[in-house]
């Protein structure tokens, strides 16, 4: 059974094509998201040929109000791929401004999602949980809803899992005292590793693909499971959530 790692920028790594290789090398499955819709073809070409590595259509809720225009060409890219992510919203103080019209932008994708029959969808929600669970549950025919580094109350994580979310969680999120409770709180059929790389860090550098050993291990210690039940368990968990049907592409339709 191989490692997961259901967040990464492997477009954003210091040599994308290095990173890729080695996480085709291990046999990992990675999900490598986006963080705008124009960047989905060329961080597609990082799906090595034969490895797991699947590529997400995007568009970050911090880049919301600069690539709106963007959201076309994310109708025109949809048919091509079962993920969504980077998405959502961003309620910090850098970003909070913007909050009305990210709050449109994840609407429509949201939407897309829909008319398109539902996707996996990796969502952001710093600082803005609960209005990223309105949405969601005003659309519930999006998809899946997979809540990355949600270090939210136990209350809202409650109310996602009664929603239906997933949760993808990494060692940093998992060292602190809120992703820890928030942790708790987490059903642990619906849970799947992440590194948020090269944004997320182990050992004080960017973290790869591999480094997702370390969110395994933190889970294992939770759980009081040892490294292998932690694998087995991940690997139920993403066999559940992965969608049934392929995605027809223009390419195989022609």
């Amino acid at each position: 059974m191989a490692l997961i790692d259901l967040h990464c920028h492997l477009d954003l790594h210091e040599d994308p094509f290095a990173t890729a290789d080695e996480a085709a090398a291990a046999g990992m499955y990675v999900l490598s998201v986006t963080t705008t819709p124009s960047a989905f073809k060329g961080t597609r070409r990082l799906e090595r040929p034969g490895s797991r590595i699947r590529t997400a259509l995007g568009l970050h809720p911090e880049l919301a109000e600069s690539r709106r225009r963007e959201l076309p060409l994310f109708r025109s890219l949809i048919c091509e791929t079962a993920y969504v992510g980077e998405v959502g919203l961003d309620g910090s103080r850098a970003h909070r401004g913007s909050l009305k019209v990210q709050t449109e932008v994840l609407s429509e994708i949201l939407s897309i999602c829909a008319e398109a029959g539902g996707r996996v969808i990796s969502l952001h929600s710093r600082g803005a949980a609960a209005a990223l669970l309105d949405l969601l549950e005003a659309e519930p025919r999006a998809g899946r809803s997979v809540l990355h580094w949600f270090s939210a109350t136990p209350s809202l994580v409650d109310r996602a899992s009664r929603l239906g979310c997933w949760f993808s969680v990494g060692s940093q999120m998992l060292g602190s005292r809120t992703g820890r409770s928030a942790f708790e709180a987490m059903p642990a059929h619906r849970i799947l590793p992440e590194t948020d790389g090269p944004f997320g860090t182990v050992a004080g550098r960017p973290a790869r693909p591999t480094d997702v050993t370390a969110a395994y291990d933190m889970i294992g210690q939770f759980l009081g499971q040892d490294r292998d039940a932690v694998v087995a368990m991940m690997t139920r968990n993403l066999r559940t959530l992965l969608p049934s049907q392929p995605v027809v592409t223009p390419e195989a339709a022609a």
